[in-house]
């Protein structure tokens, strides 16, 4: 924090020097995320670039954007807006490693769809989780982004239920709640870096992966795998942090400004990531990949062996915040209604 209060002691002795309007300009934003900058195939990017329009047009902040980890993976951006020297970032997993509560949107199976999501982060349920990550981060959640439904694909053979995945090695992001999925589902969790992902499919070290068919498409993994299912295992978040001493130093009418923008860059970020879902199916099944999709009572299947071992393992890792599991579970169950 000591670097933001050297920077807040800055600005304030710059504006007893100038006037008040080219003081404000001194104000600025570094935004940063993981993403590539091309916003018509990045969630995060559209997110970021709509965010900057509508700071810059309607404040005299200035928005800085740092796309395709310019300063660092996830947990360096974290870290970085903990600290202030990213003001704002656009992350996923990596807040749940400082607020374990935000693991349980992770468990797999949990939303029926994408708007069933939207209704539980934007009602009292999100609401609730970022005033907890408040509270233990200092980042203020501005709003809810989507990185979207993770799917699994393969390339040795059509994968219909779990008895499909046996004894299949399937990259998984080397998180704990992933691997435990995985392994429940009796496929073999083979946690490897992102950047490794194309020569371990192409070597076989993996059979497969799972991810979003976005990011499935955009990568070109569908031309090293033959096999996908959409079974939409997972529903990944993009949270939109600020560092909150930040965010209340800013003036008022500017703070309305930057809540409004994210809240409006983060239903983008949803739009981009919807569209790009739908275009990126028909593309990976017209260059040959053969999608299935499940029925519910294959859904079933997965959901049966998925949940109960990853929530036993949950309820270890949470400890006394357990009690998040039913909470999330109560409000996917009203949004369902």
């Amino acid at each position: 924090m000591r670097g933001l209060v050297r920077t807040i002691i800055f600005i304030l002795i710059s504006a007893a020097l100038v006037s008040p309007a080219a003081a404000q300009r001194d104000i600025t934003i570094r935004l940063a995320h993981v993403d590539g900058a091309e916003w018509q195939k990045s969630k995060k990017g559209a997110a970021a670039e709509i965010f900057k329009n509508i700071v810059e047009n309607e404040t005299d902040i200035t928005v800085q954007l740092f796309p395709a980890k310019a300063l660092g993976d996830e947990d360096d951006l974290v870290q970085q807006a903990q600290e202030g020297t990213a003001q704002i970032v656009i992350v996923s997993a990596a807040l749940s490693k400082l607020c374990k509560p935000a693991y349980v949107l992770d468990i797999p199976y949990t939303f029926t769809s994408a708007p069933v999501a939207w209704d539980v982060l934007d009602g009292p349920f999100g609401a609730e989780l970022a005033a907890t990550c408040l509270e233990r981060t200092g980042l203020r959640t501005l709003a809810f982004g989507e990185t979207g439904f993770r799917n699994f694909t393969n390339s040795k053979r059509p994968v219909k239920t779990p008895a499909d995945l046996k004894g299949l090695k399937i990259r998984v992001q080397p998180i704990p709640l992933y691997i435990e999925m995985v392994k429940a589902l009796g496929a073999e969790p083979t946690p490897i870096a992102w950047s490794e992902l194309p020569n371990a499919l192409t070597t076989g070290v993996a059979d497969g992966q799972e991810n979003p068919v976005g990011t499935i498409y955009n990568n070109n993994l569908h031309k090293l795998q033959d096999y996908m299912i959409l079974d939409g295992h997972n529903y990944a978040v993009d949270f939109i942090l600020i560092n909150d001493e930040f965010y209340q130093y800013l003036p008022e009418k500017d703070r309305a400004v930057v809540a409004r923008a994210a809240r409006i860059a983060g239903t983008m970020s949803r739009a981009i990531q919807q569209f790009n879902t739908a275009e990126s199916l028909s593309t990976v099944i017209e260059e040959g990949m053969e999608v299935h999709v499940p029925t519910q009572e294959e859904l079933g299947q997965f959901r049966a062996r998925a949940r109960p071992a990853v929530i036993a393992w949950l309820e270890q890792e949470l400890g006394d915040d357990a009690d998040w599991i039913t909470r999330l579970e109560a409000a996917v169950s009203a949004a369902s209604d």
